[in-house]
């Protein structure tokens, strides 16, 4: 697509990479369980390059760079900045304006660790959205990397979206993501207290380490309200692991929008992994001189091999694609 000064964040090596990698695996319809729309007046460095604002119009523009002529629906979350924190309402209103363009889309509130919780009912009512997006920024804890997840998304509000039946968009944090005792603990607490709550993992769990899923998803099996989004996840078998250890029906695919245009991908390394951006000095090898390709390409490719690996038929895939978020949000 081209932005507001008019050039495209379409490169040569995009489209070639689509046409080898992606164009004869994606379905026609997308449900896009995790991206972000707002202004850069709320978070000035997290909107894309050329851009004010990513509202519905821009969103639809930028997925035809990833799912050119696809029937798009989507779960909005807002853009956020712990440096403009008094905007995080205007933000949460910015996705309640911009939902309502299609009656298939659904929309997140923001929530601070120190929100009231009967506040947040009564905004999210107001505003007639369907959930809650949490992150670790808002913790009191420091480094705010190290948060238990009490720490910044509260039980009480946790109550508050099991009574409303919303849906809650959770990126973990601590080192080893879903295979933290503490994270488990909590995972399965919420959703066992919880049951009117739907709570989805983002990031397929935050595995950018894909060691961490195989090791901590055996321990949330049996949980009904559970569900992944894997967005901006580069790693196979991070979705690998989620399909094989609790089923297909639990993972959703999330574009990340803007992340996903960024250039570079992530990578599991050693107990952790890295993010290689355009500008980290790697991709001029020996043999060849790599060009980085938007993250949203590989993340879409990291899915299409771990339907492979685990022998997906195409109604499976399309179940990760549109059916199982339009499913768990009440979409038609």
């Amino acid at each position: 697509m081209t932005n507001s000064s008019g050039s495209t964040l379409l490169r040569p090596c995009d489209r070639e990479f689509y046409e080898r990698e992606l164009a004869s695996f994606l379905p026609d319809r997308i449900y896009d369980a995790h991206c972000h729309l707002g202004k850069s007046e709320f978070a000035p460095s997290l909107t894309p390059a050329g851009y004010d604002t990513v509202g519905y119009a821009e969103y639809r523009e930028l997925m035809s760079d990833l799912h050119p002529g696809a029937d798009l629906a989507a779960l909005f979350l807002p853009i956020f900045s712990m440096q403009h924190r008094d905007r995080f309402p205007d933000a949460s209103a910015w996705v309640a304006q911009e939902v309502v363009h299609d009656p298939r889309c659904r929309g997140e509130f923001f929530i601070a660790a120190d929100d009231d919780p009967e506040w947040v009912r009564e905004e999210v009512r107001r505003l007639g959205l369907h959930g809650l997006k949490c992150y670790h920024i808002t913790a009191a804890t420091q480094p705010t990397w190290d948060a238990q997840i009490p720490d910044f998304l509260p039980e009480p509000l946790v109550k508050i979206a099991h009574e409303e039946e919303l849906v809650i968009t959770l990126h973990m944090v601590r080192s080893r993501a879903v295979a933290d005792p503490q994270n488990i603990h909590w995972i399965r607490h919420y959703c066992e207290t919880y049951p009117g709550m739907r709570l989805i993992l983002a990031h397929s769990a935050r595995g950018f380490q894909p060691a961490h899923n195989l090791e901590g998803l055996p321990h949330l099996k049996g949980l009904d309200n559970l569900y992944f989004d894997t967005s901006a996840n580069c790693e196979p078998i991070a979705h690998q692991a989620i399909i094989r250890i609790l089923g297909h029906e639990r993972l959703m695919y999330g574009s990340d929008v803007p992340v996903s245009h960024l250039r570079g991908r992530s990578l599991g390394a050693a107990d952790s992994f890295v993010w290689l951006y355009e500008e980290t000095p790697v991709w001029g090898e020996k043999h060849n001189k790599i060009e980085p390709v938007l993250i949203g390409l590989e993340h879409l490719r990291s899915i299409k091999w771990a339907c492979w690996s685990e022998r997906l038929s195409d109604s499976a895939v399309e179940d990760i694609f549109w059916n199982n978020a339009a499913r768990m949000l009440g979409v038609d």
